[in-house]
């Protein structure tokens, strides 16, 4: 009988597809305004409303004119968009594995439709709490999962990002050393080379000093270096486990033991705990503050950066220092409160983004206690089988921790591929966008050399990933054959290489088409 699944391959190359990326050369929205054109009549303000409107907007908050928006007929303002979405990739669309350290899994649609019921959608941030307590009851019993999840006591999800609870972290950090009197001495933050970036740019902005661990020879945190380093000045250890190189530090109680042996705190930045979930628990390693990332590990869009939520999670001590407001039970209602004198504020709007709570609460209780750990142990077999076959590639390779298994990524290396051939990393990930995949090098600094960051997480079948591996095996024969395919990539997409002298000079850049606009004018179109 014959495979009909044959077909879908090019010149008998396995799992390698024809594609070729729609361009529709669109131009952005403002330029397709039409004086007069309307996708939707808004309805008028209902009389009762307008007639019981408390008072009218003070004159400060009043626009002198109408926004000048965009005027545009509905079909056109739907072609314009499906166009769009016909120039990008996305989970939907590929084999999504590549995205390192952002754990890109698939999001189900249920809880998609869940998320845009008119019951949650129409939802006002600013309504009485009691017209609410469906929303406030799932948010309460979400902070309840990643207690469970974590081990530790008290939880906010306010943050709107990972970043931002890394910051609401090291805020708390701060003022627990201000309640005791101890901020003036503790001003340095430690961290490792291989945690994220965010840990230590969010330790910066708080006003710490940042100090640095780099990997043994192993490519574990030396923990003679943060012996060294950790003192009398240490606010805390900023540590995110497993690293960006999927490599779990087996060491790590040791290393919160040498911060609390200071009298500092540790802080676990659990961006990369797709592998850990029902395995161990930042309180099980001694850890007093943890986050975790919704949009990642909690199978929410992940939207390009937002919307977003990350979850703090802290021991009792600290509960008082969360931001505020926090969602609290009485009797058979929600409330919020808003007296706790010693938390650290806000660090954000009113209590997060409430669809993306509803989507990851709908997650956890479809799988329950028993599927989140199988979401670990699948993330973890998909990434070693992926870490074994990529490895049969001549010119990769797996810096650090040979011959061991990593946790839910890899960091990999072209540089044997590079210095043979002439392409870099970027030029392969590039190519790789012509097969309609794609991957992420690294983020800086770039430690390993010609990098690929690489996680499969759970969400993927053997299927897929052997036509990731497949397609990274036939970039890296294309190197040595024809160079300068690779090198020129992408071919078959709506737009070849970004001119990066535009992002080194911010008199170039733009942030709205406005400006834009007005930077034409000023200098010019190039």
């Amino acid at each position: 009988m014959q495979d009909i699944s044959a077909a879908r391959f090019t010149r008998g190359q396995p799992h390698v597809r024809r594609y070729h990326q729609a361009r529709w050369d669109e131009p952005v929205i403002f330029e397709l305004s039409q004086p007069g054109e309307r996708a939707l009549l808004l309805p008028e303000v209902e009389p009762a409303i307008a007639a019981t409107a408390a008072a009218p907007l003070p004159p400060g908050m009043r626009r002198a004119q109408a926004p000048a928006l965009p005027q545009l007929s509905q079909n056109r303002v739907l072609r314009h968009y499906l166009r769009l979405s016909q120039e990008t990739l996305g989970a939907d669309l590929n084999v999504d594995i590549g995205q390192g350290t952002c754990t890109m899994k698939y999001n189900p649609k249920i809880n998609e439709q869940l998320a845009r019921d008119e019951r949650i959608s129409q939802l006002h941030p600013l309504q009485d709490e009691s017209t609410v307590q469906g929303m406030l009851q799932v948010m309460h019993e979400m902070e309840h999962v990643i207690e469970e999840v974590s081990g530790m006591d008290a939880v906010s999800l306010q943050p709107r990002s990972g970043s931002q609870a890394i910051y609401a972290n090291i805020a708390m950090v701060r003022a627990w050393f201000e309640a005791r009197g101890e901020a003036g001495q503790r001003d340095e933050i430690i961290t490792t080379i291989f945690s994220h970036p965010s840990d230590a740019a969010c330790a910066k902005v708080v006003g710490y000093k940042v100090i640095t661990l780099y990997p043994d020879a192993d490519g574990y945190p030396d923990l003679a270096a943060m012996q060294a380093a950790v003192g009398p000045r240490t606010a805390a250890l900023v540590i995110t486990n497993p690293e960006d190189t999927g490599i779990f530090n087996p060491r790590i109680a040791q290393f919160v033991q040498a911060a609390h042996d200071a009298g500092a705190l540790a802080c676990y930045d659990q961006a990369n705990a797709n592998g850990l979930l029902g395995i161990t628990r930042a309180r099980d390693a001694g850890f007093d503050l943890c986050h975790f990332n919704l949009h990642k590990t909690f199978a929410t869009p992940h939207a390009c950066g937002g919307p977003a939520v990350g979850a703090c999670a802290v021991t009792q001590a600290l509960a008082p220092f969360l931001p505020h407001p926090r969602i609290v039970k009485d009797g058979q209602r929600y409330r919020l409160q808003t007296d706790e004198q010693t938390s650290i504020g806000k660090v954000a709007a009113f209590m997060g983004a409430a669809s993306i709570v509803l989507r990851a609460y709908a997650w956890v209780m479809n799988l329950g206690a028993d599927g989140l750990r199988e979401v670990a142990e699948v993330a973890v077999l998909n990434n070693n089988y992926v870490l074994r076959q990529l490895l049969q590639i001549k010119g990769l390779s797996a810096p650090y921790a040979n011959g061991k298994s990593r946790i839910e990524q890899v960091r990999y290396s072209w540089r044997e591929l590079s210095e043979e051939t002439g392409v870099h990393a970027e030029d392969i990930g590039l190519r790789a966008a012509d097969y309609g995949v794609h991957y992420w090098t690294s983020h800086h600094p770039y430690i390993v050399a010609e990098p690929a960051t690489i996680e499969p997480t759970e969400a993927y079948s053997r299927a897929d990933l052997d036509e990731f591996v497949q397609i990274m095996a036939h970039i890296a024969d294309e190197a040595r054959s024809t160079p300068q395919t690779v090198t020129s990539a992408p071919h078959r997409c709506p737009t070849r290489r970004v001119d990066t002298e535009y992002l080194e000079d911010p008199r170039q850049w733009a942030m709205t088409w406005r400006a834009w606009r007005r930077k034409l004018a000023e200098h010019g179109a190039r």
